[in-house]
């Protein structure tokens, strides 16, 4: 409690000359009420694996960002959007944000996740105006509205809105591609962690760009109370599964390694997947943990790949 009071106290000090230097011009609404953002931010730090997403979306590259679920730095996909001489500095892991980092990056906005705790809030605050999505209860279009005030806050709503739509569109175009090519069905989404196979939501981002694109995501039920995910599975269970195609996402090389021992069990061989060759690896630093226009259009680009070669 003692440290997070000198951060405190730093904060303060920071807020007051960051107060003296930098133009408030815009008003957004937040999980914290009505804020005011500068016009245009140059210094922005991210801790959110969407917040980093949307912005990277309208060309802004943050100062400071979170790591993603299950690795040391910015998700894969994200790689592609980053040159060597503009990386945003790690600030902290998705539930651990390390305030003197934030900090020393000197932002004049913060971007930030439904889920930041109000203490947390109230140190950011006085580091830089922080943007806190409301939070909502999960669906799979939630990532457009956290991304329409991220980039709103950033002063690039237009371009925000051009990348949703784009998304949209490609979905759609995609769903009737796939269509004419006899593509169809339901499908599972399941990512395999080392302790088991977690099946995950509905009702999530990613399940979402399935269905926009016309595969519609089933999760047989088998979701725990959190709503995100069902508690790892044996095969047995897995078998209750029932999606024509099955994208299998893992996170790390740990995953990898559970993954490829359960394909040597008579029980992962017997799944009707399995057995009509319809299982799909995909990476789970994106398909089970990014969200925003750029983590859709790199979903779209993998089942593109996969189901029509």
């Amino acid at each position: 409690m003692q440290h997070l009071k000198s951060i405190a106290s730093t904060c303060v000090g920071l807020a007051a000359l960051l107060a003296m230097t930098t133009a408030q011009a815009a008003s957004v609404a937040t999980a914290h009420g009505e804020i005011e953002v500068p016009d245009a931010p140059e210094r922005v730090v991210t801790l959110y694996e969407g917040a980093l997403d949307a912005a990277l979306a309208v060309e802004v590259t943050p100062v400071g960002a979170v790591t993603t679920r299950g690795g040391d730095g910015v998700a894969r996909y994200i790689e592609a959007h980053l040159d060597e001489e503009t990386r945003p500095t790690i600030v902290g892991v998705v539930r651990e944000i390390n305030l003197e980092a934030v900090l020393a990056e000197r932002p004049d906005l913060i971007l930030a996740a439904p889920q930041l705790s109000a203490e947390q809030y109230a140190l950011l605050s006085r580091i830089a105006p922080t943007v806190v999505p409301q939070a909502r209860e999960l669906a799979a279009d939630n990532w457009k509205h956290e991304a329409r005030l991220f980039g709103e806050a950033l002063g690039r709503g237009e371009a925000l809105e051009k990348a949703i739509i784009e998304v949209e569109e490609r979905a759609a175009a995609l769903a009737v591609d796939l269509a004419e090519a006899g593509v169809d069905g339901s499908a599972n989404l399941v990512r395999w962690m080392p302790q088991g196979p977690l099946v995950m939501s509905e009702s999530l981002f990613t399940s979402g760009v399935l269905a926009a694109a016309g595969l519609a995501v089933d999760d047989a039920g088998l979701v725990n109370q959190r709503g995100v995910h069902s508690d790892p599975l044996s095969l047995e269970n897995l078998s209750r599964l029932e999606g024509d195609w099955l994208f299998l996402a893992t996170l790390n090389v740990e995953g990898d390694e559970a993954l490829e021992a359960a394909k040597q069990s008579a029980a992962f061989a017997r799944l009707p997947v399995v057995e009509s060759d319809r299982v799909v690896p995909v990476d789970g630093q994106l398909w089970t943990s990014a969200s925003g226009p750029l983590a859709a259009q790199a979903i779209l680009d993998d089942i593109e790949a996969a189901l029509l070669p």
